[in-house]
């Protein structure tokens, strides 16, 4: 493929890797490399992202998402705003036991996953054309990944109902979003992680939030 040089790339990914601690077995490096080429190739036509340059997207979208698997939990993750697929795919690859939704309300994004899917045989993605706040699960997710969508305060606001409260939401940022977690309820149970992301520059952080457990008064 015309500017894609899978091998330079998967240089990149494994030296990244590396430096995360992150064991990245064979067969999943190459899916993530499929997963890249793919996205490279349909860039072109249906603008998934800004960032063009395949070694960029190997350090600006495989290592930046796959940063969050440390803080995954449970069987079932919903992936809200996902455009590309950004971190569920990367995401997906490393955790096939884990259940994963990909929702974004852009079409042409969601025919490009449902192609991902198919081609990387990602039986345990489920891609999905809906607006977050029209969504509706049979349970509830024990976690919820966004990557640079909406404030906390929106996040929380319109995923409340895909929610309990052994949720946990899991907000990538670029600074501490101290003003955003001014605006919440002091009822949630926050915490600012700081992520090292190889081969990129500015700050990068991830928010986790959840609700309190009920606390039942005793006399």
């Amino acid at each position: 493929m015309a500017g894609f040089d899978r091998a330079a790339c998967g240089r990149r990914l494994a030296e990244g890797a590396a430096l995360m601690g992150l064991v990245l077995e064979d067969d999943k490096q190459q899916q993530l490399l499929d997963y890249l080429a793919l996205m490279h190739k349909w860039n072109k036509a249906f603008n998934l992202t800004a960032v063009r340059d395949p070694l960029e997207m190997v350090s600006r979208h495989l290592l930046d998402s796959l940063v969050l698997l440390p803080y995954l939990q449970g069987e079932r993750c919903l992936d809200m705003g996902t455009g590309p697929g950004l971190p569920g795919i990367p995401l997906a690859i490393m955790r096939p036991d884990m259940q994963f939704t990909l929702l974004d309300g852009n079409s042409k994004k969601v025919r490009f996953l449902r192609q991902v899917v198919m081609e990387l045989g990602l039986d345990h993605c489920h891609p999905l054309h809906s607006r977050l706040e029209a969504y509706r699960s049979q349970a509830p997710f024990q976690v919820l990944t966004a990557r640079a969508v909406s404030t906390l305060s929106e996040l929380l606001d319109v995923s409340r109902h895909l929610r309990d409260r052994e949720s946990l939401l899991l907000a990538m940022k670029g600074r501490n979003p101290q003003q955003e977690l001014d605006e919440l309820s002091a009822d949630y149970v926050c915490h600012v992680m700081p992520l090292s992301v190889p081969f990129t520059d500015g700050e990068r952080c991830l928010v986790s939030v959840r609700e309190p457990e009920k606390v039942e008064n005793s006399l």
